[in-house]
């Protein structure tokens, strides 16, 4: 017995950990760092990928958060085979499944590859989430330590996906857009060596019964119903209405299947309680309106205000130093609030701060960055304190559903996020973008689609239609920039008042 334990007998009293714990925690961070990276790594390779490959623009959205859309609705089923079939195994194979997306993903011709090939690495990142946490609920029986291991993971992830377009700037300068998806190679090769010498396998020794058929209309409802989303305000509105019936259609059917069955998928009887509600639908939709920022704000930066991608990356640094300062002062900020008070006020600042992007792009450097500090600060608190709040509803033996809905949450809103967001941006543009003249009609159609694609469009013109394309088109995303962030800004500040009439109760101190 050592002099500590000698000293504190409740020590001794203390379920000891894996021997390897602590390694096996940091080949799992460094997994949960990439697949944060790929969340966000693509956005300031936009514009290049749009002169390269000149998707539409609903094939550009899906490019984008086809791989968040992906990881959310495959994370709960793939934490169910996982204790099934091994959770090491399952980690493993999605180690192999993304390293091999990441290289077809580099080498697209295009868009309709890259969408493929992203999809696939939505594939591979759910394999490796679903797995962690309970990998890491496994080697740390502690709850002390296993509460620090929890928290490392989630700050991994967090940190990824604000490091995310700084990493891809240096990429795409120095390199080209591909290299975006290359750089995970190499990375993942070593994790999946580390994690094969590192990772113990574990298994739950009695596994719920995996429903395929509810998986399936999960999968399929929410596909479809993202599509018919993406859909609008283009052509064909029966065909758009048809899909989106059809995907709420069969999300209805899965929740119907869910509370019928005995075993399953997913317990949505964990919504019954309204903590976990009002916490779950305020981490999705503040981490939807955070992507979202990051994505329109990479473009913006470089398609309007003419900036390189590298320069974009360092002036998105702000945003993510908050995000973390954020997340680390959150457990103080509600030990001295209460949970209500800090999710509230903080979904407010946030809220406040894209109400001034809304108000026009043309404040000072200095205005904009005060707004991306004061953004990242206010949802770095909401993420963590959500999360905790998510987690701390739920009873213990309830903690791995909890967290598949938690994980659920952010890549969901993330997805959703962009889509809706995406979709109001595109229809703005094109609502606002007048007839340039001199341009062939499949010119002017190509110009409609996107910003990428009227800058693309423009150098194949005569320098002065080229200026008066230019022009017309980054003022018409300017004016949809303006109008997403305000309706960002609005979802926040419902969200906000939600929290602060329905966040009742609970502990009041710590996270």
């Amino acid at each position: 017995m050592t002099l500590d334990e000698t000293a504190d007998p409740r020590a001794a009293a203390r379920p000891r950990g894996h021997p390897r714990r602590w390694a096996t925690l940091a080949v799992l961070c460094t997994s949960l760092l990439l697949v944060g990276v790929d969340l966000t790594v693509l956005h300031v390779a936009v514009p290049s990928i749009t002169r390269h490959l000149m998707p539409e623009a609903a094939e550009l959205l899906w490019i984008v958060d086809v791989y968040s859309l992906t990881v959310a609705a495959l994370l709960v089923t793939f934490g169910t085979l996982g204790d099934r079939l091994g959770r090491k195994r399952m980690l493993s194979a999605g180690f192999a499944v993304f390293g091999t997306a990441s290289a077809a993903a580099a080498f697209s011709g295009t868009a309709a590859q890259l969408i493929g090939a992203r999809m696939l690495l939505g594939v591979g990142a759910a394999m490796i989430m679903a797995s962690t946490v309970a990998v890491i609920r496994s080697v740390f029986p502690d709850a002390r330590e296993r509460a620090v291991a929890i928290g490392l993971w989630t700050a991994a992830h967090s940190v990824g996906a604000t490091i995310g377009p700084l990493v891809g700037g240096a990429l795409v300068e120095r390199w080209w857009w591909g290299a975006v998806f290359l750089v995970n190679v190499p990375v993942v090769a070593v994790v999946l060596v580390a994690g094969h010498r590192l990772v113990p396998e574990s298994r739950d020794p009695a596994p719920r019964r995996w429903d395929a058929r509810g998986a399936v209309l999960s999968i399929a409802g929410l596909a479809l119903a993202v599509y018919a989303l993406k859909r609008l305000g283009g052509d064909g509105a029966v065909v758009t209405a048809v899909l989106g019936t059809a995907g709420i259609a069969l999300l209805a059917a899965f929740v119907v299947r869910q509370r019928r069955a005995s075993q399953p998928l997913l317990d949505l009887s964990l919504f019954a309680d309204r903590r976990f509600r009002v916490a779950t639908l305020g981490v999705l939709g503040c981490f939807g309106c955070y992507t979202a920022l990051l994505f329109f704000l990479t473009q913006w930066l470089q398609l309007v205000a003419g900036h390189s991608p590298v320069s974009t990356g360092l002036m998105l640094a702000p945003l993510a130093a908050a995000n973390a300062a954020g997340a680390v002062a959150a457990p103080w900020l509600a030990g001295r609030t209460g949970h209500r008070v800090a999710v509230t006020a903080s979904l407010a600042v946030f809220a406040a701060a894209l109400a001034v992007l809304a108000g026009g792009t043309g404040a000072p450097v200095a205005v904009l960055v005060a707004v991306l500090v004061t953004s990242g600060a206010g949802a770095g608190v909401v993420m963590t304190l959500g999360a905790d709040i998510i987690m701390s509803a739920a009873r213990p033996e309830r903690a791995g559903e909890a967290a598949a809905i938690q994980e659920t949450s952010f890549e969901l809103g993330a997805g959703l996020g962009i889509a809706v967001l995406g979709t109001a941006l595109a229809a703005t543009y094109r609502a606002v973008l007048p007839a340039v003249p001199g341009l062939r009609p499949e010119e002017g159609a190509a110009a409609r689609e996107s910003l990428g694609a009227a800058t693309a469009v423009a150098a194949r013109l005569d320098h002065a239609n080229a200026a008066i394309l230019l022009r017309a088109a980054r003022n018409a995303f300017d004016q949809g920039f303006t109008v997403v962030m305000g309706i960002a800004a609005v979802v926040l500040v419902a969200t906000s008042v939600l929290s602060a009439v329905l966040l009742r109760g609970g502990a009041r101190r710590g996270a």
